[in-house]
């Protein structure tokens, strides 16, 4: 049964990235569920210090303040009158997380099928994520995927984090890969901004945030997993316009 989210069908090709070179995927939300963690570990941490009178977050200020955002401007959406306090809170809280991930993460549904075909195709990858490095390098072991990814782009280690392209754009550096023949998974609004911007047709991943608020951001079109009919019907109009696999 097809999951259909929003989404023009005439976007959904990607023929025109023929042959493909290269798949670049965000972390959070997007190899993995993670978003249910960060939730957590942010609500249960801003709850002890009384913040917003000691009410917890809701899920919409969540995904308004935090999802997919950079940490530094997350602190300062948090603390914008004591900034060093903010980024002292988000460190604390990415350590929080770390622990709980290490024995609550799970893959995304169908991710392992979307791996074997990138991996039987030859295709170069990369992981391109906000998160701090700890976090990425933790989740991609968790996940099993420290073999499969050839480079991992830490926002923070760019000159701008996403919503910015640079990240996407030094993914592609890294890989030799040309933005012409590549295409990026994405489930956060910054996320989907980033690729796009960066010139490639980005496959967005309605796992927690509003499908509306990412459509917003352009995405060629939404699925809800890697198992989505949507998915796997523009993968084969691709590998029909690509050939055969090389490997």
């Amino acid at each position: 049964m097809t999951s259909s989210v929003n989404g023009d069908s005439s976007q959904s090709s990607l023929t025109r990235l023929a042959p493909l070179e290269a798949v670049l995927f965000d972390i959070d939300g997007t190899l993995c569920d993670s978003d249910p963690l960060h939730y957590e570990a942010f609500r249960e941490m801003l709850q002890e210090i009384g913040f917003n009178g000691g009410a917890p977050i809701t899920e919409e200020f969540f995904i308004d303040t935090v999802a997919g955002k950079h940490n530094d401007d997350i602190a300062l959406s948090l603390f914008p009158d004591d900034l060093p306090r903010g980024l002292k809170f988000v460190d604390d809280k990415e350590a929080k997380f770390r622990t709980m991930a290490a024995r609550q993460l799970r893959p995304l549904d169908g991710l392992d099928r979307v791996r074997k075909w990138i991996e039987r195709r030859g295709l170069k990858r990369a992981a391109v994520t906000n998160a701090p490095r700890a976090n990425a390098e933790l989740m991609i072991s968790v996940l099993g995927l420290s073999d499969f990814f050839d480079a991992v782009i830490i926002g923070g280690e760019c000159e701008h984090a996403k919503p910015h392209p640079d990240p996407y754009l030094k993914g592609l550096e890294a890989l030799k890969a040309s933005k012409d023949h590549s295409f990026v998974f994405e489930d956060s609004f910054s996320g989907i901004k980033a690729g796009v911007a960066a010139g490639m047709p980005v496959i967005g991943l309605a796992t927690r945030n509003p499908e509306k608020l990412l459509m917003e951001a352009k995405p060629a079109f939404l699925i809800k997993d890697y198992n989505d009919e949507k998915l796997w019907d523009a993968l084969e109009e691709l590998d029909k316009a690509s050939g055969p696999p090389s490997v």
